[in-house]
């Protein structure tokens, strides 16, 4: 039940009724609906709601678009010459077979051909015009319904949207609270790092639980130039006077997590940040130290 509601929510079940997907993720879509009962019963709902919103939405051709319509395809019908005057005998009977005695032949009046044929021809443009319009209301409901398509990818993309934001509040709340509580931990040092003569400005926060050996960057108070694709930041902590790699990382303003976890430490006397090739580097270049910071007892 909850593997099926949580696929019902991410949304694909409406690309699937609009004719959006792939033929693998259709197969993914009826081998769910096959499993559970629920996403058959979303598939339905939704096919149901589109073709409401198709019929509510369907425009009637007017009248005055319809007369038009019938003119054209009259004007435009072949025209049924007018048979030339005949004499009167040959009106009364039809041409005589030269091997058929004449009071065989039956006596058929040519009006009765000609009112046939007229009656044909208003059948012909009937239908004609009867499939115009209809063509006219098939266009313009597919037109409703590319629309009702569109509003619903729309719909979908602000649903993963707020999915997304929701999910970044949540673990953002989770991380918030988790530096509260580091408070109450005394075993938590708060290590406040200072830009250096590189960026006087610069300045970040390292959290280290001492016991527990963790490090963790604070990235909202972060204030680091950004760095480029070639570079990143490099954490150290100096041990007994020698440095120790703590990892790598971007400045990401825009990042979904507060707290970047780092490499665990056992000891430090203090912490700083330098500018490294992409990947770190095994000793830390001094000239591109940009911030540092010491261990308070």
């Amino acid at each position: 039940m909850e593997e099926g509601r949580a696929y019902i929510e991410t949304g694909i079940l409406e690309e699937y009724v609009a004719g959006l997907l792939t033929k693998e993720q259709q197969r993914e879509v009826l081998a769910m609906a096959a499993k559970y009962p629920e996403v058959k019963q979303e598939i339905e709902a939704i096919e149901i709601a589109l073709e409401k919103y198709a019929i509510s939405k369907a425009i009637q051709p007017s009248d005055g678009l319809k007369n038009k319509i019938i003119n054209q395809i009259s004007n435009q019908s072949p025209q049924i010459n007018t048979p030339v005057t005949k004499p009167a005998a040959l009106e009364a009977r039809a041409e005589i077979p030269a091997d058929k005695p004449v009071n065989e032949i039956p006596i058929v009046p040519l009006h009765a051909y000609e009112a046939k044929i007229k009656t044909l021809r208003i059948a012909l443009v009937a239908c004609i015009a009867l499939l115009a319009m209809t063509l006219v209301a098939l266009f313009t409901s597919r037109n409703e319904l590319d629309e009702a398509k569109n509003q619903i990818i729309a719909l979908n993309l602000d649903k993963q949207k707020f999915a997304s934001k929701a999910s970044y509040l949540e673990e953002s709340k989770t991380e918030l609270q988790k530096i509260a509580d580091m408070a109450d931990d005394p075993d938590w040092k708060r290590v406040k790092l200072a830009g250096t003569k590189m960026d006087p400005k610069a300045k970040m926060v390292v959290y280290w639980h001492v016991s527990g050996q963790h490090v963790m960057v604070d990235n909202s108070k972060m204030q680091l130039p950004p760095n480029d694709q070639e570079h990143q930041y490099q954490l150290w902590a100096l041990v007994n006077g020698k440095p120790v790699d703590l990892g790598v990382f971007d400045m990401k303003p825009d990042t979904n997590h507060v707290l970047l976890n780092m490499k665990e430490i056992t000891g430090a006397q203090a912490f700083a940040v330098t500018l490294e090739k992409r990947g770190g580097s095994v000793a830390p270049t001094m000239d591109q130290m940009i911030v540092m910071g010491g261990v308070s007892i």
